[in-house]
């Protein structure tokens, strides 16, 4: 599994640009409304990383797994 970040910078303009690195898909958008409700900002530009395009996989244990064939 992939470490996810997020990166935010505060510019001297008052301008907030934010990266998310490690979030695949649409999950990165969920960042967006964690940072509209943590500084109370109007988004006003959003540019997709290669990321949001990917498809995030999920590994399972799977040592303990019991597979039935008689079922």
């Amino acid at each position: 599994m992939s470490d996810k970040k997020l990166k935010i910078k505060l510019l001297p303009t008052g301008e907030i640009i934010m990266e998310t690195h490690g979030v695949k898909g649409k999950k990165c958008l969920d960042y967006i409304e964690v940072l509209k409700k943590l500084v109370n900002v109007n988004i006003t530009d959003t540019q997709l990383t290669n990321e949001y395009y990917e498809t995030e996989t999920e590994v399972t244990n799977t040592d303990n797994l019991e597979i039935r064939t008689d079922l």
